[in-house]
C-alpha cells in the first residue's frame, strides 16, 4: 500500500492576501506561496524596463548581526574586503564553503558606524539572503559566530520586503519618504519614514534597472504596496524577476552557482580581494585557482536561431560536450534567446562559436559579452 503524506503547509508573505486579491498566479518557491505573474511575465518584463514594477521579495532571508567585531568577524567567511564598507554602503559577496564552493549570494548592509580599532563598540549589519538557503545561512553563520559574542536575530517571517524597480521607481517612491532619494547612491541603504512609518530603503535591485528593495513592518508594506500600485507600479511576479535578472546577466543561485562553484569560475572575480585581506574559508582554493587557472567559466550565449537554451541542456564543441546550459529564456527586451552556462575555459572567449544540444538537436550558439542587457 502506498504511503500517503499530508500535503505542505507554505508560508504566506504579509503580501500574499493582496497578491491573490490581484489575480496573481501564485506557486510554491522555496516553501513560500508567491506569486508567480499578474498580468503576464512580457508584459510585467516590459513594464519594469519602461517604468516601474513591484515585487513581493518577503520570502527573502533577513538577518541582522550585532555585537563587537561584526564585519571582523564576517572577514573570515568571504572574499570581499568588507573593511571598506562604511555606515550606509553595502556589498554584494558570496559566503564560501572550504572548497571555494559558494554557499550563497548575499548582500551585506553596514548600518552602524564601525567599531573602534580597539574592538570597543557595537556593529549592526543587515544580511539579505536567498530565501531557498536560509536555513542553510543561519547554521553556518551561527557555527562560525560562536563564542564572538554576536548576536544572529532573525527577521526572515516578521518583516516584508518589497522591491520597487525601473527607471521611475525613484518617481514613484519619493512623494512617500522624507528621504532624498537623488542623494542616496547605488548600494547605499538608509532608515528613514516612509508612509509616517519606520522602514528601511537601500537602493539595490536584481534586475538590471534602477531602484529600491524596502523593508518594513507588514501593515506599512501592504498600504506601500496598494499605494504604489495605484500610483502606476506593476505588480510583477517571480517569472519576471527571472527573465530581467538573465537579461541583466545576475546569477541565481541553485543554477548558476552553487556549492560547487566558485566565484572565479563564475565570473565573480570582482568579489575576490585576495590583496586586501587575510585568511577566510576557501581562500587556499581560490589562491590556487588564480595561479593555476579555473578549468570552466559561466559565459553568456546567445543562440543562433530561435530554439531556446533551457537549463541543463550540452554545450558542444565539434560534437563533443563541453559543459552545461544553467539558464536560459527567450529575453524579452532583447527578443533573441539568451542563456548562462559553463563552459570549457579555452572556449570561453567573446566570439566563440559553439553548440546547445535542444531536444537532441545541435543548435548553433555564439559567446558573447556580459551583460546581456545594460540600463541606458
Amino acid at each position: 500500500m502506498a504511503l500517503e503524506f499530508p500535503p505542505m503547509t507554505l508560508l504566506q508573505t504579509p503580501l500574499y492576501s493582496a497578491c491573490v486579491d490581484q489575480q496573481a498566479r501564485m506557486t510554491e518557491f522555496a516553501g513560500w506561496s508567491m506569486p508567480v505573474q499578474f498580468g503576464g511575465i512580457k508584459q510585467e518584463h516590459q513594464a519594469v524596463r519602461q517604468r516601474a514594477g513591484l515585487f513581493d521579495i518577503s520570502h527573502m532571508g533577513k538577518f541582522e548581526l550585532r555585537g563587537p567585531g561584526v564585519i571582523a568577524a564576517l572577514q573570515t567567511l568571504v572574499p570581499s574586503n568588507l573593511d571598506r564598507l562604511t555606515q550606509g554602503q553595502a556589498q554584494y559577496t558570496v559566503l564560501l564553503n572550504p572548497k571555494g564552493g559558494i554557499i550563497d549570494d548575499l548582500i551585506v548592509y553596514l548600518k552602524s558606524p564601525r567599531s573602534s580599532s580597539s574592538g570597543m563598540g557595537s556593529e549592526t549589519v543587515a544580511l539579505i539572503v536567498n530565501a531557498a538557503t536560509t536555513d542553510k545561512d543561519k547554521a553556518w553563520l551561527l557555527e562560525h559566530l560562536e563564542g564572538k559574542g554576536i548576536e544572529l536575530v532573525d527577521e526572515s517571517r516578521d518583516r516584508a520586503l518589497i522591491s520597487l524597480q525601473g527607471p521611475a521607481a525613484a518617481t514613484l517612491l519619493q512623494p512617500h519618504t522624507v528621504l532624498d532619494l537623488s542623494a542616496l547612491g547605488r548600494f547605499a541603504h538608509r532608515d528613514t519614514a516612509l508612509l509616517g512609518q519606520l522602514a528601511w530603503v537601500a537602493r539595490t535591485g536584481y534586475t538590471g534597472e534602477d531602484g529600491f528593495e524596502i523593508m518594513t513592518d507588514p501593515d506599512t508594506a501592504l498600504a506601500l504596496w496598494q499605494t504604489l500600485t495605484e500610483a502606476g507600479a506593476a505588480p510583477c511576479g517571480l517569472g519576471a524577476r527571472d527573465t530581467l535578472r538573465l537579461e541583466a546577466a545576475m546569477a541565481l543561485y541553485g543554477q548558476d552557482i552553487d556549492d560547487t562553484t566558485s566565484p572565479l569560475e563564475a565570473g565573480l572575480g570582482w568579489l575576490v580581494h585576495l590583496e586586501e585581506k587575510g585568511d577566510f574559508v576557501g581562500r587556499s582554493v581560490l589562491e590556487q585557482q588564480k595561479a593555476e587557472g579555473v578549468s570552466r567559466r559561466l559565459v553568456g550565449l546567445a543562440m543562433d536561431g530561435r530554439h531556446i537554451a533551457r537549463h541543463d541542456y550540452p554545450v558542444l564543441y565539434q560534437g563533443d560536450r563541453v559543459g552545461t546550459v544553467t539558464s536560459g529564456t527567450l529575453a524579452p527586451t532583447l527578443n533573441i534567446p539568451i542563456g548562462l552556462a559553463y563552459v570549457a575555459a579555452p572556449l570561453a572567449k567573446v566570439g566563440q562559436a559553439l553548440e546547445v544540444e535542444v531536444r537532441g538537436e545541435p543548435q548553433g550558439a555564439t559567446v558573447v559579452k556580459r551583460p546581456f542587457y545594460r540600463a541606458g
